[in-house]
């Protein structure tokens, strides 16, 4: 397959070429996703592809393709909030994934190694796990929220990181359209933008990852890592940023210049999220207010550990967030199991076992007991499910978790969590 056609073109004036189109296809059909704003499905594309695919190369190839507004969906947030994602299309998805797949290498080559977020081969584990041993090393952690940042990326600034990238001029023309395009709302309204990338598209977290590497990873690589005070680390996933220092002077010091750094490229750190953390251990004398940090879904803190002897001190460790566990807990209560008495426990486990499953492989990489409470509470869920469901458990809580234990004992496997460990 050629990604570029240099000799003959077709009457073309862009080097896009049928086979990247139908590439693009076949991996926005593995990845699924919904419509976007004109309704159309992955499966309504399937049946139809060819003359559509056709349609959409032959556009992308002459400079005439434009993409549709992008449909805008509110989900919530685990703090109770909503996070605004823009959905593209299925043909303007497999456009962008076009535009990605020959960005993507490139970009590759160019991105620093503490960049974890929407990687190859890369995955949240390893940003995690890489933040609990710098942990060990240094003292003092700089904990950065950039306010609002897909909302806010500069267009200007974004386009002239790409133009410093890439000369191709089908990319750039494509990146601006796709930048702008309008998001239609479920009530009609239309937002223009003139700034910000919606999260929901296949190209935008490369165009955040492309932002930051050059607003903040080589900007800190280049002037600021080895220059006043030594080696200065940090793990990046996409806009959530840890950077370890060894003093609170120089934590101090290197705020101050992330946040005018962040300033003169139009962004903003978030004044109550943002904070610098001590990493509170035995071996360790420092005092500071705060000792706790969240990244990606996790807890830093000092917590009890056990060395190789057996003997306990207080370490400082990476768990599932109380933010998290909230959340979870909370899903069990929205979707109320103890009332599904229409429904037996079988069904029950069947429904549910994507979501625990997903929740353990994710929570579960480091301290897995600390999931312990939250499985706890939906054992809790199904022990009320039984006083509902059967009259002669009504009012008899011991029996019905009684009854709970039993089937748990007989069918280890029926959920989830079960076969890890979290039984009643």
């Amino acid at each position: 397959m050629k990604l570029f056609e240099t000799e003959d073109l077709g009457g073309k004036t862009h080097p896009v070429a049928l086979e990247q189109v139908a590439d693009a296809y076949r991996k926005v059909k593995a990845n699924g996703g919904a419509s976007g704003v004109d309704g159309v499905t992955l499966e309504m594309l399937e049946a139809g592809k060819q003359p559509l695919l056709y349609k959409l190369w032959n556009r992308m190839a002459s400079g005439s393709y434009f993409p549709r507004e992008v449909r805008g969906v509110e989900i919530p947030k685990s703090d109770g909030s909503g996070r605004l994602l823009g959905i593209p299309t299925v043909l303007d998805r497999v456009a962008q994934e076009v535009a990605k797949s020959v960005m993507e290498p490139v970009m590759e080559k160019e991105f620093h190694a503490d960049s974890y977020g929407y990687r190859p081969n890369r995955s949240a584990h390893d940003a995690v796990n890489q933040c609990q041993l710098r942990c060990y090393e240094y003292r003092w952690v700089i904990d950065l929220d950039i306010k609002g940042f897909f909302d806010n990326i500069d267009h200007e600034l974004m386009m002239k990181v790409v133009d410093h990238y890439f000369s191709e001029k089908w990319l750039k023309l494509y990146i601006q359209r796709w930048l702008k395009s309008p998001m239609i709302l479920a009530d009609g309204k239309v937002i223009a933008r003139s700034k910000g990338t919606p999260q929901g598209g296949v190209i935008s977290p490369l165009l955040a990852n492309m932002f930051l590497h050059v607003v903040f990873d080589s900007w800190l690589a280049e002037h600021k890592a080895n220059i006043r005070f030594g080696t200065i680390c940090f793990e990046r996933y996409a806009d959530d940023i840890i950077v370890h220092c060894r003093t609170e002077k120089e934590a101090k010091y290197l705020l101050s210049r992330i946040r005018e750094r962040m300033k003169a490229c139009r962004l903003e750190l978030h004044p109550d999220k943002t904070k610098i953390v001590y990493c509170k251990q035995s071996n360790r004398r420092g005092k500071n207010e705060v000792v706790k940090f969240e990244f990606l879904g996790f807890d830093f803190c000092p917590d009890s550990v056990s060395n190789d002897r057996g003997n306990r001190w207080l370490g400082y460790v990476a768990r599932v967030s109380s933010k998290a566990k909230r959340y979870m807990k909370q899903q069990f209560e929205r979707r109320k199991i103890h009332r599904a008495t229409g429904a037996t426990l079988s069904q029950i486990a069947q429904e549910w076992a994507p979501k625990l499953r997903g929740w353990i492989r994710y929570f579960g990489v480091f301290r897995p007991s600390e999931l312990r409470e939250v499985f706890s509470a939906l054992n809790e869920r199904l022990v009320r499910w039984y006083t509902n469901k059967y009259k002669r458990y009504r009012r008899r809580m011991k029996e019905a978790r009684q009854r709970l234990k039993e089937d748990c004992k007989n069918f280890p496997n029926l959920f989830v969590h079960w076969q890890y460990g979290y039984t009643p």
